[in-house]
């Protein structure tokens, strides 16, 4: 009974006077960071500030296909696999079995942000039930990672996991070249030396093993022990979510809410503040539709300005205006309770702005966004027109500092949305978001 007030669970007597539990005790909640378009859209940074009084921060999906650069006192440090807020020395940083992880590529980010002054092993926890990226998979997909090939092998039940690394390697090399073998069938000119690769991740085994827990019990503490501040970051975005984003050019995981739960292990209650990172113009790696890109002057100048050029791919960005219909679409889905709009001040030097409000296919507006790419490519994009405000944006720190019409531009996109503005971003650094409430 005095455990059950201290944990302020709901309880009755029954008449021989013992106590019943009426409702089960929610525990911590989480806050959830996720892109609302096609990725890029500074998710890293958003993770790093919050991350700052954050006890936990938490990968759920994607592998190192994601890319997030942040930059803290001067110095850049650029994330794939490891979450970004584990720059935060006080944090716990978590991969879930949503992750794929490729392993020399983890070891490899991590010491060469270590090199920068970030320690991390100790912090570090994987869940056993993550699956082992890349192995000897083809470099397929717009990442060239081969994140596709491991996702696949993981629905066809013959991919290999941390815990199946740990557990016995005998068995754990005959599944690995039964897979080597499935991999050659399908991709016949693919070389794959099976007895190199399987002593390179023997040689991983002691490193990884005291970073290993059990994923869905050291959730559950998490979730139920003390008070803690739970981060999660989510990679990639709702437009490349292997469901409802531009299909088939997607990634191969859930980016939108529903991959926090399936992949960290946690029910949907222990989900607290969803932010949707908006940039202020739109943008898209790769091929796929692209209905407000600007294949002109303005294009060129938001690539130039906004150095639109992939953390993990190292290609330039398409750009176009800022599509406040695929945003909508993205908070149908994720129900974001508050907005982060980045790279403002790259609009800084225009006269007039424009913003998608809505699509129009054979000349009348559609009430929804196309599932269909076929459809989407001929989609026709209703702009409206907002005045520019030609002033420097990236000294202001608080919104009343911003120009009146960057002002009515954050308000327009608001009243479009029915969604707050928590943060606007002006700058680079962690000094130049400016928190509105």
């Amino acid at each position: 009974l005095i455990l059950l007030r201290c944990y302020n669970i709901p309880f009755y007597y029954c008449d021989d006077g013992t106590s019943r539990v009426t409702s089960p005790r929610v525990g911590n909640k989480v806050t959830v960071v996720l892109g609302a378009q096609w990725g890029d859209e500074g998710k890293g940074k958003v993770v790093d500030l919050l991350a700052q009084d954050a006890d936990m921060v938490c990968r759920c999906q994607g592998g190192n296909n994601a890319g997030h650069t942040v930059v803290v006192d001067s110095v850049e440090y650029d994330f794939h696999l490891l979450p970004s807020g584990i720059i935060n020395p006080k944090v716990t940083a978590f991969i879930g079995n949503g992750v794929v992880i490729h392993l020399p590529g983890l070891f490899e980010e991590a010491e060469k942000n270590m090199r920068k002054g970030k320690g991390w092993e100790s912090r570090l926890i994987i869940s056993d039930r993550a699956h082992i990226g890349r192995l000897m998979a083809p470099i397929l997909g717009t990442t060239k990672k081969g994140i596709g090939p491991v996702y696949s092998a993981k629905a066809a039940r013959s991919g290999l996991r941390i815990c199946d690394l740990l557990a016995d390697f005998q068995e754990f090399s005959e599944r690995f070249k039964h897979l080597a073998s499935q991999y050659k069938s399908m991709y016949p000119s693919l070389e794959i030396d099976v007895d190199g690769e399987l002593e390179k991740l023997k040689t991983y085994i002691d490193r990884i093993k005291p970073m290993v827990r059990d994923g869905v019990f050291f959730m559950y503490e998490a979730l139920h022990g003390p008070p803690k501040k739970i981060l999660v970051e989510g990679a990639n975005a709702a437009l490349l979510d292997i469901d409802f984003g531009t299909y088939p050019f997607v990634t191969s995981s859930n980016c939108t809410v529903g991959g926090v739960c399936t992949g960290l292990g946690m029910p949907p209650q222990n989900v607290g503040e969803v932010y949707g990172v908006v940039k202020a113009y739109t943008t898209r790696v790769g091929i796929g539709a692209f209905p407000a890109e600007q294949n002109n002057e303005i294009g060129e100048l938001l690539q130039s300005r906004g150095k639109e050029v992939g953390v993990t791919t190292g290609r330039k960005r398409r750009c176009g205006w800022l599509d406040l219909v695929l945003i909508k679409y993205a908070h149908m889905i994720n129900g974001f309770t508050a907005i982060a709009l980045t790279k403002l001040d790259i609009l800084d030097v225009l006269p007039e702005i424009k913003v998608g409000v809505a699509y129009k296919v054979d000349g009348e507006i559609i009430p929804h966004f196309p599932a269909n790419q076929e459809v989407l490519q001929k989609v026709e994009v209703q702009y409206e027109t907002l005045p520019g405000w030609k002033t420097d944006t990236s000294a202001a720190r608080t919104f009343d500092e911003l120009p009146e019409n960057a002002q009515k531009y954050v308000c327009y996109i608001e009243d479009h949305l029915g969604v707050p503005v928590k943060w606007i971003g002006v700058g680079k650094s962690r000094e130049s978001m400016i928190q509105l409430f």
